[in-house]
């Protein structure tokens, strides 16, 4: 695992484990195999073989388990000549860059499981939680409108429902199964598990932050300017010139307005030393090993470094050289509206190579609380995140509530947009455990964080432009 730092040249990226996805159980269905390819999968591996590394990741000798879909939908397999993997045409490409050993992914992740016989002839096999038609359905989706970007999905269990990354590619149709950088942190690769500058979606932790120290209101200028030719200004300084300076700024009014400049000088106020601690504590969040999260598909290390005062100010909103990934973010809402932070987890059980419903060992720990947020500070946080949920426009059915946070960060690679948030079920406490996910739908809550990679191709200058995309996505996880 490579060790994120805000100095990368390039795209600053986890060279570890892949990422994930999650789903509910079924019955296991062993018998289609077909190569299926797209538009987009078809151009991506004609340049496969050019940037392959020649370094392979170690692969274990002889036969390889199988991994299922949380319904028992066959993903994986060993070829008749056991030298290859086949990739279950229906799920193949949608699934690539989150479970290829070329990609880095799952079958690189659990290998020692997967190379463990149960057998003369059969090794253990694994079932995700990552619900393979939801997986599907969410990168057609994406595809149909060139969404160039990820989407996480979160059960309250920390349980991943689906990772989804456009665009991707047709693993079955690469001739040697290598790992590749191309593959793995390309164009094609896991951008869910990659990590960038996060932008507002940052104020969760910050709005958390100015409520444990006292911080209620401050003066807003709309533009700081230090006389350094790189003031600060808020996202509406031109658009909405008029009502400002703002003397008495409130906290709420600076997080459902988004205001950098509350947030700024709030940061300012509680000092390095405090935020810094604060983000470690509340929120497992820091650039220490010690502050990596450990998911069974790799780690989460997120990045923040404050040389000076201003490195300070501009990470209370996400920029300066804060990084994290949509994965974190999803974690983030989940403790934004529960309380607790949870680990995010992708094995759900260790399974018979031939029926994914057989369950031969544990799978992750579900509910694995690894951060809280202060009981004090959780009721504010909800009630701000639920105005931003209505003044986007994105609704939920009877028996939910949204919350949710926008974002709008600018990055070396350009502008990055997200949405994260959570349909919250009425009937979830946050501490339930699910065998399987069959009923999850009725009882369980789903945090769901979109990230756009383009979105100048769409016409969004803001985040809170992209809502109605957000809301087709959320759409077709409500219930599931």
């Amino acid at each position: 695992m490579k060790k994120i730092t805000a100095f990368t040249a390039s795209i600053a990226i986890l060279a570890s484990l892949s990422s994930c996805g999650s789903s509910p159980v079924g019955k296991a269905d062993m018998g289609e195999n077909t190569n299926t390819t797209t538009s987009a999968s078809s151009v991506t591996t004609e340049t496969v073989t050019e940037t392959e590394t020649e370094t392979t990741l170690p692969q274990s000798s002889g036969a390889k388990g199988n991994i299922f879909d949380s319904k028992g939908h066959l993903l994986v397999s060993d070829a008749e000549s056991g030298k290859r993997r086949t990739f279950a045409g229906d799920y193949a490409v949608s699934f690539a860059n989150i479970i290829s050993t070329m990609s880095d992914g799952y079958d690189t992740a659990f290998d020692k499981i997967l190379s463990t016989p149960t057998g003369e002839d059969s090794c253990q096999s694994v079932k995700l939680t990552i619900d393979g038609d939801v997986q599907n359905d969410i990168y057609s989706y994406m595809e149909s409108i060139n969404l160039r970007g990820a989407v996480v999905v979160l059960r309250t269990d920390g349980s991943i429902m689906a990772q989804v990354n456009y665009p991707s590619y047709d693993p079955n149709a690469v001739e040697d199964q290598k790992y590749s950088d191309d593959l793995a942190w390309g164009d094609v690769g896991n951008k869910a598990f990659s990590n960038y500058e996060p932008g507002s979606c940052f104020k969760i932790m910050s709005e958390v932050l100015a409520d444990r120290h006292g911080i209620y209101s401050l003066y807003d200028d709309g533009t700081w300017d230090f006389g350094n030719d790189h003031p600060i200004v808020n996202w509406d300084h031109k658009t909405n010139k008029s009502s400002y300076p703002i003397p008495n700024r409130s906290l709420n009014s600076a997080f459902i307005n988004s205001s950098n400049i509350f947030f700024a000088k709030a940061f300012e106020q509680i000092g390095e030393e405090a935020v810094l601690s604060d983000l470690k504590t509340i929120f497992h969040f820091g650039k220490d090993d010690s502050d990596d999260i450990h998911c069974d598909f790799g780690d989460l290390s997120n990045n923040i470094e404050i040389e000076d005062i201003d490195d300070l100010r501009r990470s209370a909103f996400g920029q300066s050289k804060v990084l994290t990934c949509p994965i974190f973010l999803a974690a983030l809402g989940r403790e934004a509206v529960f309380g607790d932070m949870v680990t995010p987890f992708v094995m759900k059980d260790i399974v018979d190579s031939s029926d994914a419903n057989k369950k031969i060992g544990s799978g992750s720990k579900a509910n694995d609380v690894i951060a809280s947020i202060p009981p004090e500070c959780r009721d504010n946080l909800l009630s701000v995140m639920g105005s931003v949920a209505g003044d986007i426009g994105v609704y939920v059915p009877d028996g939910y509530s949204f919350y949710a946070k926008t974002g709008t960060a600018e990055g070396w690679l350009g502008d990055f947009l997200y949405i994260t948030g959570c349909a919250k079920n009425y009937n979830d406490s946050g501490a339930q455990n699910w065998e399987n996910y069959d009923n999850y739908g009725e009882t369980g809550s789903y945090v769901v964080v979109m990230e756009i990679q383009n979105p100048a191709e769409h016409g969004f200058e803001f985040a809170s432009q992209s809502a109605g995309v957000y809301r087709e996505i959320l759409n077709r996880v409500i219930g599931k």
